[in-house]
Order: structure tokens, then sequence, then C-alpha cells
């Protein structure tokens, strides 16, 4: 859409909308249902987080690709890929036999979740090119909007209803989206319409931001399958190489900036969004409820603040916005860690507003700040998120609940002259955060009594205790953000960068506007 052309086209955005909401929608129902894999496969609380975070890290894989070619095949292809992901998917889910094929299912739906971000990001920050704060937020409403819908069935479906059944109905909003793309034709991107040559678009993310994203990618696939730590190392430095030899560029430090934010802010969002209705289970039984109320109301507050967030963007800016949030979200999760009763609700409130401005205002910061980037910038960033919270924050959540059971069951049997740890916890096991020992579900299933009990009350304290330490990120993410507004203060004050006309300049300069 060039500049003077006001006509909104409410079918692409409803497109891309539906296509997020079926991305949240299997992200929810698979944290509903990861403690019913837990029982049935006999998987560790540290292997329940790696299954969480592959539903999140291979996105980046598909992100980050297609953003190099989505110009040159189309957004319609890349959507259509994304919908044959899911289906995929879905099969290998509904047959797996244990936790590999569980990992390979996850994998090759969040493959197919990347595809639809790689698509839809670029397509409405080019439609809305001059409001990308306003509606990337309302694009990404339809994340909390698929969380609820999911959340909403899962819990009217109980526990009483096996894992497979909940899956299955991921196929609901696939479908929904795969309807809507049949007959849609979508316009060119922003990059591509005012000019901007291929070159200069790989030159503003640069090879550092390729460096990064390569390692984490890099990490996780050596962890996956054994490789030698120089086939890893070796492979990462071919990667970045062979970026740098095309874009010729570092890339714009902000840039970078931003990219290594999106690490602290994704895990602060998505990682504890994967794990909050096990975190909170306990708590929540106290009072009659179901856990995942905790994460269905967060997500109604996230999704009425980011249906009406470009209001408040426009008062504090986009880097003002995230530095409230990060306030918001740090004080909702400490306080939610220690919550018994109602007070969960007050601060599960200050944690759903925090989080609601995160992911669509750092989109669009990315997008007002480096248009020229087009989709890489733009989904560099959300990838790296993907990855921070797949690789490292729905790990280290599973890992910090298995250290903490562990000192306290070692505590207990101090104190009492028990011994819990050796009948109860596993050989030691490896992870990205090294080794661990864990909670032996089947021989806690097989456990007197008396055991069950203490061990349940030791694990309910550890599991709430993981969320104050998650607290410390968005306390890191509010110091950045408050450096980063001093930087734009420097600088007269925060701009959004702005293509020239391609009638007047056909390799368009950027230029600022207030």
């Amino acid at each position: 859409m060039v500049d003077g052309d006001h006509t909104v086209d409410n079918k692409i955005f409803a497109t891309c909308f539906a296509a997020i909401v079926a991305t949240s929608f299997c992200f929810i129902l698979r944290a509903f249902v990861i403690d019913q894999w837990g029982i049935e496969f006999a998987l560790t609380e540290t292997q329940k987080g790696e299954l969480l975070g592959v539903g999140l890290w291979p996105f980046a894989i598909s992100i980050i690709l297609l953003s190099l070619v989505i110009d040159r095949i189309g957004f319609r292809t890349t959507l259509w890929l994304a919908a044959a992901g899911h289906v995929i998917g879905l099969v290998v889910l509904l047959s797996a036999t244990g936790y590999w094929s569980l990992y390979a299912g996850t994998f090759i739906m969040a493959l197919a979740n990347g595809a639809i971000e790689a698509g839809a990001n670029p397509l409405v920050a080019t439609i809305f090119r001059l409001d990308k704060p306003r509606w990337l937020n309302r694009l990404h409403a339809a994340w909390p909007g698929g969380m609820i819908i999911g959340g909403l069935l899962a819990i009217w479906l109980g526990d009483g209803v096996g894992w497979r059944i909940k899956v299955a109905l991921m196929a609901l909003p696939i479908l929904v989206y795969a309807l809507l793309l049949v007959r849609r034709r979508f316009p060119a991107s922003e990059r591509v319409t005012y000019g901007v040559s291929y070159k200069s678009m790989l030159a503003e993310a640069g090879y550092v931001s390729a460096l990064i994203v390569s390692t984490l990618i890099m990490l996780e696939i050596g962890r996956v399958f054994s490789l030698p730590t120089i086939i890893v190392l070796g492979t990462i430095a071919m990667l970045t190489a062979v970026y740098a030899y095309f874009a010729r560029s570092a890339g714009k430090p902000l840039f970078i900036v931003l990219v290594l934010l999106m690490i602290p802010l994704a895990t602060t969002e998505l990682s504890t969004d994967s794990w909050i209705s096990s975190l909170m289970a306990p708590e929540m039984r106290t009072v009659g409820l179901d856990a995942g109320w905790v994460l269905v109301y967060t997500s109604i507050i996230v999704f009425v603040v980011r249906i009406f967030a470009g209001s408040i963007i426009a008062r504090l800016g986009p880097v003002g916005t995230l530095a409230l949030a990060s306030a918001f979200a740090a004080l909702g999760l400490y306080t939610l860690s220690g919550s018994t009763g109602l007070a969960i609700l007050v601060a599960a409130t200050l944690y759903g507003i925090g989080k609601s401005f995160f992911w669509g205002t750092s989109l669009a910061l990315t997008s007002e700040q480096f248009p020229r980037g087009g989709a890489v910038t733009l989904n560099i960033v959300a990838g790296s998120g993907m990855l921070a919270a797949g690789i490292l924050g729905s790990v280290l959540l599973g890992s910090l609940q298995d250290h903490s059971i562990g000192v306290a069951l070692a505590r207990h049997d101090a104190i009492h002259g028990s011994q819990l740890t050796q009948r109860y916890l596993t050989e030691d096991r490896l992870s990205i955060f090294g080794g661990y020992r864990a909670l032996d579900p089947r021989a806690v299933a097989l456990a007197p009594a008396e055991d069950k009990v203490v061990i349940e009350n030791i694990a309910a304290g550890s599991k709430k205790s993981a969320l104050s330490e998650v607290a410390l990120l968005p306390v890191m993410m509010l110091l950045c953000y408050l450096a980063l507004l001093l930087f734009f203060r420097s600088r007269g004050g925060y701009r959004a960068v702005v293509l020239d006309n391609p009638a007047t300049s056909p390799l368009s300069r950027a230029r600022t506007t207030i």
C-alpha cells in the first residue's frame, strides 16, 4: 500500500489474525496437557521444560530462513507452508509413543508457527506502515485470543478427558485460517515497494545478529543430536560467515541491542506462560479453581490491552511503554511467587498488564527504526525471542524447579533422618544448564501416602519460588529501556524512520518524522 491510499485491507488483517490465533491455541493446549504427558511417559520437570521449549525455538528457524526468501516466494506461499506444517505436526503428536515423538511433533508445529509470523508481521507492517505500533499490537492480540479460546475449552473438558482429544482440537483454528487463505491475495512488502535493495536489507541486521541466532540454534541442535562441539562451533562460524559475505555489515548497534533485549523479554512472557498453569496448580487447588484460570485471566487482560495499546504508545512512545511494562511484569511475577488465595488475582493482573505490551511494541519499535531491514530485521527480533524462550527460558524454569525440589528434599532428609532423596530422585541427567537430578514420577506414584504428602508440599513451594527468580529478568529489561530513553533523548527524542515515496526516490533514502 503506497502513501495516499487509505484503504485498509481488512481481509488480509483478518487472515493474519486468524493464523496467529491458531499458533497460540496450539501453544496453550500443549501447556494444559504437559502434566498428562509427564504422567503417561514418565517425564521429569526438565524434560517437560524441553518439550515446552521445542514448541518455541524451532519457530526461529523458519521465521529467519523464510525472511531471507519471503519477498521471492510471496506471503501466500509462506502461509500455505505453515498450514501444511501444522497438519503434519498434529498427526505426529496424535500418534506419539514417547518423549522423542512428542518432541518431533511439537518441533514441526513450531516450524509452522514461525512461518505464520514470518508472513504476518511484515504484511501488517506494510499495510499500516504509518501506524505500526497500534496495528502490530492489535495483530498480536490474536495470541491471547487463541489462548483464551483454547484455555476455556481445555478447562471445560477437564483432567478426565485424554490428552489426545485436547490436542485434536488444534485442527479447528488451523482449518479456519486455511479456509481464509484460499482466495486471498497479498501485496508486496514495504521494503520491496519502496525500492530498498536486498543487500541493504541484510546490512541493517548485520552479521552480529546472525551470530547470535546461529549460536542459539546450533547450541540446541547440538544438544538434541549430541553433536561434537567442533561441529557446533564450525557450523556457527560458517553460517555467520555466509551472512557476513552477503551483508558486508556488522549491523546497526541499536538493532543488536533490540535483539539481545528479546532474550529476557520472551523468557518473561512466553516461558512463564508455558509453565504458569503447572506452577500455580497447588495454590489454585486450595481455592477450588483449575490452575489454567490464571493463564486464561492474564490472556484476557493482554487481549484487551493490545487492542487499545495504540493510544498509550502514542503518549509514552514505544521505549517508554516497554519500560513501564517491564516494571509491571517484574512486580507481578515477584508478587505472584508469594501470593495466596485471591491475592493471586491482583498479582496476575500486574503481570498481565506488563506482558501485554512486550511483543507487538518490540516489533513496532524494530520496524519503525529499521524499515529498510524489511522482513529480516522484523523477524530476526521475533525469532531471537522465540529461540531464547524455547532453548533457555522454558528449560531454565524447569531446571530451577528440579534444583529447588532436590535441595528441599535433602534439607528434609537432614532434619528428619529420612531417605527421600535416595528413593525418589532420578540418576544424574543432562540439560543445557548442566547436570541435574529430578523427581522420578513413577517412583513417586508408588510411594507410601505419607511420603507423597511430604513430596507434594515440597514440590508446590519449589514451583512457586521459581517465579521470584524470573522476576529479575524484567528488572534488567527496565534498566535497559531507561538507558534507551536517555539515548533517544540525547538525539532529540524518539522518531520513527519512514521510507520515501518510490515515485520520488526509487532507492528510497530514509528520513525521520516526528
